[in-house]
Order: C-alpha cells, then sequence, then structure tokens
C-alpha cells in the first residue's frame, strides 16, 4: 500500500483522534500541530 498526498490528512485526523482518546490533555497540542501540518501540506504546492 502506497501513503498517496490525499491519504495523509485522514491519516493525521486518526492518529490524532486516537491520541486525544488515549492523553485527552493533549487536546490542544494535537489539534494545534494538526492545523499547521494541514496548513503546510494545503501550501505546499505553492511553494
Amino acid at each position: 500500500m502506497q501513503i498517496t498526498p490525499g491519504m495523509i490528512q485522514p491519516l493525521i485526523a486518526l492518529v490524532a483522534g486516537v491520541l486525544v482518546l488515549i492523553q485527552p490533555k493533549l487536546l490542544n497540542y494535537i489539534v494545534a500541530i494538526y492545523l499547521i501540518v494541514v496548513g503546510v501540506l494545503g501550501l505546499a504546492p505553492y511553494f
């Protein structure tokens, strides 16, 4: 199975969801990191 660019965002969301279930105190950090990663991936084609 190859990971395509379209699969990255759902994989990140899945990992973040599991981490929040395990450690609810990490929610703020996970949301911040998720937003940064999605923003960078969204802007990457323009650089």
